[in-house]
């Protein structure tokens, strides 16, 4: 995958607003400004779903911290060694 900075990656309201050359026999431009309002609307909701994803990252990141640090002296023992020093058949 290849990550751009913000200032390279390309935003909503660049696609909405490009304008395009007419030429003869060219495209339909209110076609072509259907789609790119298509893709704009995309960017959107995908950077609004990079910034959801990236807050619960966040939050998980700080509660897995947190859980470290509270259970930093605990160690797991299987419950069999607890009880009869025997593990179970």
């Amino acid at each position: 995958m290849i990550y751009k900075s913000w200032s390279d990656r390309l935003a909503p309201y660049q696609v909405r607003s490009r304008v395009f050359g007419t030429r003869w026999r060219g495209l339909d431009p209110d076609q072509v400004y259907a789609f790119l309002g298509e893709v704009a609307d995309e960017i959107a909701r995908l950077e609004r779903e990079a910034t959801t994803s990236h807050a619960e990252l966040v939050r998980v990141r700080q509660g897995l911290r947190l859980w470290k640090e509270r259970h930093n002296g605990c160690r797991f023992t299987e419950p069999w060694l607890r009880m009869n020093s025997r593990r179970p058949q």
